[in-house]
């Protein structure tokens, strides 16, 4: 039977509840405009994997104390003020099937909306004296930035290797899940070794969840990204990477000359979906993707056994688990 979050939330459950109520209370403001803002984000919040991450690694630590709260929080600041801005960077309308910020109250509200979000982040961790938290979670912000950059500068081009793919994903994915996990770890008082070990844990988990997103460019399903998104973005993600890096001269420069077109043929995505599936390039990147799990699993096993820790492993399965 395939896993469930609320289950393998059980041993939190308390704890994110209690979490929700804080996270919203830390974005009330008196500003009403700000304030009918704050509450659009909140209720359109997703899974909260991120919380859920920084929780179970503390528990799986030691204790999930307020530090522990606060670190999750700072950590949804921060990555939700990100979201906001990239929506402005990519003129985007939609994030998670409902209206972007920028799309209901415009660039300038929006930007402006990101930087609140990022200095109610900085006023939580400089008032409770959290740096260390602090400086892990600015450290991800440092890497989505650059990663966010690293990748525009490749897409002109259209000529990203697997090396350089898998530096962006590691930047602007891999990063943030990999600082959730140190955060918990840090906030439940393990040492330095323990907190780089699980700093590393969350980097491959990451890995895989990205490239598990990227494969569902491929899929069938509807999961709230549209298939073939990526392609019709002209983003250059694994499966195509392997494919392109396989095929032969012409076929190559046939297949990047419609991901480049501004007016693509009728049914391009659907003839580049199919090259990719035929050059084994979701098998490719299906066996990458269970690598960083494996990697990632690895790490735990010098790590005690509790219910925090059997929850950690299953999250990290459910990543992988999602269906194409």
């Amino acid at each position: 039977m395939a896993l469930q979050l609320e289950d393998i939330k059980a041993p939190i459950a308390r704890e994110m509840e209690e979490f929700e109520r804080k996270f919203r209370a830390s974005m009330q403001t008196r500003v009403m405009l700000l304030d009918r803002i704050m509450n659009y984000i909140v209720k359109r919040k997703g899974k909260q994997m991120r919380p859920m991450f920084v929780f179970l690694s503390a528990g799986t630590c030691g204790a999930i104390t307020e530090s522990a709260y606060r670190g999750a929080a700072l950590i949804e600041l921060l990555h939700t003020a990100t979201l906001v801005h990239d929506d402005v960077v990519d003129d985007a309308n939609y994030r998670r099937g409902f209206f972007s910020i920028n799309a209901l109250w415009k660039n300038k509200i929006a930007v402006l909306v990101g930087d609140f979000l990022l200095s109610r982040g900085l006023i939580l961790s400089v008032e409770n004296k959290e740096y260390d938290l602090l400086q892990i979670v600015t450290e991800a912000v440092r890497q989505i930035s650059e990663g966010e950059l690293l990748q525009m500068e490749k897409a002109r081009r259209l000529d990203i290797r697997e090396e350089d793919y898998l530096e962006i994903i590691r930047q602007k994915t891999a990063s943030l899940i990999a600082a959730c996990c140190a955060v918990g770890a840090t906030a439940a008082g393990a040492d330095k070794n323990r907190v780089e070990q699980f700093r590393i844990f969350g980097e491959k988990v990451g890995m895989a969840f990205q490239i598990k997103d990227d494969l569902f460019d491929y899929g069938e399903e509807e999961i709230g990204k549209p298939r073939g998104i990526d392609i019709r973005e002209k983003k250059m993600t694994l499966p195509l990477i392997h494919a392109l890096g396989k095929a032969g001269w012409m076929e190559k420069r046939k297949i990047l000359r419609m991901i480049k077109s501004e007016n693509p043929e009728k049914g391009y995505v659907q003839k580049i979906i199919s090259f990719v599936k035929e050059s084994g390039g979701l098998h490719y990147a299906t066996r990458q993707m269970q690598t960083f799990h494996a990697d990632a699993l690895a790490l735990l096993t010098d790590v005690p056994e509790s219910a925090y820790k059997t929850s950690l492993q299953q999250l990290v399965q459910f990543t992988i688990e999602r269906p194409i």
